[in-house]
C-alpha cells in the first residue's frame, strides 16, 4: 500500500522516538567549550573521524584561542599541527581564511545565523547547522552521509541532495527536535545501521523500517555487528543477545 504523508509523518515521529529511547547518549562527538572551536573542529572533520580530530585539537586549541590566532597563525606551525588529520595543507588554509573573514566581518566572533555562517570560507549549512544546534541551541538539521543513508532506508524521502534531504525531513520532525533528532540519527549509523552491514536483527526499529533485511536478521549475528559502548545495553534493548565478551557498563 501506498503510505499517506500522514501515515509518513507519523511513522517518522515513531521511529524518532524510538531513536531517542536507543541512544540517550546521543551527543556531539567533537569536543569543544565554544562555537569557534565548534566550528574550527567541524571543519577539521572533513574525511577523517571525530575520534582523529578530538585528538588534534586539545593542542590546536591551546595555541589558537580566537579567530585573529587562525588568521595570523604560522603556516608551517599550523600544518605541523593539522598533519594527523590529512589534507593539512587545504585544511590550514581553511582555517586561516576562516578566522580572517570572522575578524573582518564580524569582529572575530562567530554569528549565530545561517545567512552569515554559510557566507563563511568553508561552512557550508551542514556545519551551520552543527554550529547552530550546538553552540547557540538554534534547532538544525545535520545532513552527514550516516544521515542520508538511514533517511533513505527508512523510506522518508528519496532525494539525495543534501539540501533537499533536510527539507524533507523537516516536514516530518518537529523542530524542536531538530538537533538531538540529527545526534541520534548519526549515533544509530555509527553503532547500528552500518553502510555496508547494518545489524538489523539487534535494531529497536525494525517493524517500522522497510529496508530490515538489508542485514543479517539473526539477533545473535546481528549483536556482533553492534560498536560503540553501549553494545550489550543496545543489544538487550533490541532483545538480542549480548555478544560474548562484552561487558555491561554499571547502571549509575
Amino acid at each position: 500500500m501506498t503510505e499517506t504523508s500522514l501515515g509518513l509523518k507519523r511513522r517518522a515521529r515513531r521511529m524518532a522516538r524510538e531513536l531517542a529511547a536507543t541512544h540517550p547518549d546521543a551527543h556531539c562527538e567533537l569536543d569543544h567549550t565554544n562555537a569557534l572551536e565548534l566550528a574550527v573542529a567541524t571543519l577539521l572533520s572533513a574525511q577523517t573521524t571525530d575520534v582523529r580530530v578530538n585528538e588534534t585539537t586539545p593542542k590546536l586549541f591551546a595555541r589558537y584561542r580566537t579567530a585573529a590566532d587562525y588568521a595570523a597563525a604560522d603556516r608551517a606551525e599550523l600544518e605541523d599541527l593539522l598533519k594527523p588529520l590529512g589534507f593539512f595543507r587545504a585544511k590550514t588554509d581553511s582555517l586561516m581564511k576562516l578566522g580572517q573573514a570572522l575578524v573582518d566581518l564580524h569582529a572575530g566572533v562567530v554569528p549565530n545565523t545561517m545567512e552569515a555562517l554559510v557566507a563563511l570560507p568553508g561552512i557550508g549549512r551542514k556545519t551551520a547547522n552543527v554550529i547552530l544546534g550546538n553552540a547557540f541551541g538554534v534547532p538544525g538539521l545535520t545532513v552527514d552521509t550516516h544521515f542520508q543513508r538511514l533517511v533513505n532506508r527508512f523510506g522518508w524521502t528519496a532525494e539525495t541532495d543534501p539540501v533537499k534531504i533536510e527539507m524533507a525531513v523537516a516536514q516530518l520532525i518537529e523542530k524542536r527536535d531538530w538537533t538531538m533528532f540529527s545526534h541520534r540519527i548519526i549515533f544509530h549509523g555509527r553503532r547500528v545501521c552500518h553502510a555496508r552491514k547494518p545489524a538489523c536483527g539487534a535494531c529497536t526499529i525494525t517493524r517500522s523500517c522497510p529496508s530490515y533485511g538489508l542485514g543479517p536478521k539473526d539477533p545473535a549475528l546481528a549483536a556482533k555487528l553492534l560498536k560503540g559502548p553501549r553494545i550489550a545495553e543496545l543489544a538487550k534493548a533490541a532483545g538480542a543477545p549480548v555478544p560474548e565478551g562484552v561487558v555491561a557498563e554499571p547502571a549509575l
